[in-house]
């Protein structure tokens, strides 16, 4: 099992919709997420960042972040969500959310 944690922004006037957007997630989406081996999925926000947590327990992460990516209920999604983050300057090309270093777990 590997962890991840990552980061994106938030735009101001998209909070309240987005929180409401997610609390009703879509089951589409959720069972992709399970498909694709993430588990113990979650997003927290602090004021306009998001920071992502999920367990990976596949074995070809790769691969099922593109099963997940070509999933047209996923991509009908993320067209919602998307437009209301704003992606780290810092990020590396072709990333959305910034990847973050676990510098600690016990």
């Amino acid at each position: 099992m590997r962890r991840f944690g990552q980061i994106i922004g938030l735009k101001s006037d998209q909070i309240e919709a987005y929180e409401q957007l997610h609390t009703a997630a879509w089951p589409e989406v959720l069972a992709t997420i399970y498909a694709c081996n993430m588990r113990n999925y979650s997003i927290f926000r602090h004021n306009e960042t998001l920071f992502a947590y999920f367990e990976y327990i596949g074995d070809d992460y790769e691969a099922d972040m593109a099963k997940m990516a070509a999933d047209p209920k996923t991509r009908e999604w993320w067209a919602l969500t998307e437009p209301m983050q704003v992606p780290l300057e810092t990020r590396a090309p072709g990333e959305w959310w910034t990847p973050i270093k676990e510098v600690f777990h016990t």
